[in-house]
């Protein structure tokens, strides 16, 4: 038996900080304190910090609230950075001990210098996968961050994202930046119970981040709650006036939940449960759904397993003069391994998946017709990390299981918002992901922000329903 039931995730969000800087119950400086506190206290989580720049950071931000002038809706909230956006006086390293001298960057990646010049606190530069090549979220080189929520032991936090989730997930930040190429936004929101953002590949610019795969590359938050994420879309789209954060009424909204991808064995019966629940709570609020396999979706998936991964073939053009030197030695050989593996990748694979990628848009878009496709964002829950690490069969089987049903909206360029959607008996968290056409990233986040408020006011009423049984 699941349980659907998850903390309120507006408890301790990226706005109610910023609204206790308002009020004067807390400043930038504290907070940032308290944030440098609980991340000395965990392991393999950041690679380095930016603790000079935060102070600086911190203390202009507590001046401007003290004026009340503040830069944003967020100055003054701590973030950190997956260690592929180049902070000005850090190294960039990608999670590669190759990259562990690199110079320092010169200059704020585009995304960093908007959110900085927003007031908000970058605190240092978060673990992740080696190239972030792998939706596990293992690093053998800087240590592999440990799921928070993973009680009964160790477990995997997801990648290639890992430390940027386990940060929010263990409360140090209220936000932190990710890459998605395959999921690895969306999967290690889902293993930690977060909300998870892959935007469009082009919605933000990519100018100062380490690239995988120049077609395929995205970014995006991972947060507490939508509303963090629109306020963050906000500023990286340069808007002026915010975006509401009033959730709309769902009455008449289109949701397609792909019935084929339910009915696969490989969904755990929790990670169906929930996702089923919480389609009852939108359809609670006169939401329309409609259950039956997606053609475009599972074409995809189709596509995707019988012609190859188009991310493994544009890895392996960006890494294959460090495959031919005596460097690759050094590299994690399980990221070695896949990245050999394309190397015999035919061209005219390679061609076929830019053209079927381009028809398999245009089917999605016209199948959709306005709708938003609903999906587990992970087939199952985060998987225990040792057998992992001692089995390297299994680290490529349960690497590709896990990427398997985010793949398909990256490939499709889809923006997507994975949303907890509750846990299972040993209390791992599941997620639900609502995914769009390329480039209605505006309507999505809309969209997921009505329906996080319909899963919280189920699972309130849930916790009423079961107060008064008791």
């Amino acid at each position: 038996m699941s349980d659907a039931r998850l903390p309120d995730p507006l408890l301790a969000d990226a706005l109610a900080m910023a609204q206790d800087f308002a009020s004067g119950r807390s400043d930038p400086v504290q907070a940032l304190d308290a944030v440098l506190n609980q991340a000395a206290a965990v392991d393999d989580v950041f690679i380095s910090f930016s603790t000079h720049r935060a102070r600086r950071e911190a203390q202009a931000s507590a001046a401007r609230w003290k004026a009340g002038q503040p830069a944003s809706v967020l100055d003054g909230v701590p973030i950190a950075w997956k260690d592929l956006f180049d902070v000005a006086g850090s190294p960039t390293t990608a999670g590669a001990a190759v990259r562990r001298d690199v110079a320092p960057a010169l200059l704020d990646a585009q995304t960093v210098g908007l959110l900085s010049r927003a007031g908000m606190v970058s605190v240092g530069k978060t673990n992740l996968s080696e190239f972030a090549y792998s939706g596990l979220g293992l690093n053998p080189h800087f240590g592999t961050p440990h799921n928070p929520l993973g009680h009964d032991q160790p477990r995997i936090p997801g990648g290639s994202s890992s430390g940027s989730a386990v940060a929010v997930a263990a409360g140090i930040v209220p936000v932190a930046m990710g890459t998605d190429t395959a999921g690895s936004i969306r999967i290690p929101a889902a293993f930690n119970g977060l909300v998870g953002v892959r935007s469009s590949c082009r919605r933000y610019s990519r100018d100062g981040v380490f690239p995988l795969a120049h077609s395929l590359d995205s970014l995006g938050p991972l947060t507490r709650s939508v509303r963090d994420a629109i306020a963050i879309d906000d500023i990286l789209r340069g808007r002026t006036k915010s975006t509401s954060l009033l959730p709309r009424p769902l009455a008449g909204q289109r949701f397609w939940v792909d019935q084929a991808v339910l009915e696969d064995d490989r969904v755990e019966p929790a990670v169906r449960d929930n996702l089923l629940r919480g389609v009852s709570a939108v359809q609670a609020q006169c939401a329309l759904i409609e259950v039956r396999p997606s053609p475009a979706f599972q074409a995809t998936l189709d596509l995707i397993q019988q012609q190859g991964w188009l991310g493994a073939a544009e890895a392996f053009a960006l890494h294959q003069a460090l495959l031919d030197s005596d460097a690759a030695a050094q590299l994690d050989p399980r990221v070695r391994r896949r990245l050999e593996a394309a190397r015999a990748f035919p061209a005219s694979h390679l061609i076929n998946l830019y053209n079927a990628r381009e028809r398999l848009q245009q089917q999605m878009s016209d199948e959709l017709d306005g709708a938003f496709l609903i999906t587990p964002s992970v087939a199952h829950v985060a998987p225990p990390l040792a057998p992992l690490l001692s089995d390297d069969d299994l680290f490529i089987r349960t690497n590709l299981a896990t990427l398997r049903l985010t793949m398909p909206g990256s490939l499709l360029d889809m923006p997507g918002v994975s949303l907890p959607s509750g846990r299972d008996a040993l209390g791992l968290p599941t997620g639900l992901l609502i995914s769009a056409p390329c480039g209605e990233d505006s309507r999505l986040l809309r969209a997921a922000l009505a329906v996080e408020a319909a899963l919280r006011t189920s699972r309130n009423e849930g916790s009423d329903n079961s107060a008064g049984e008791r």
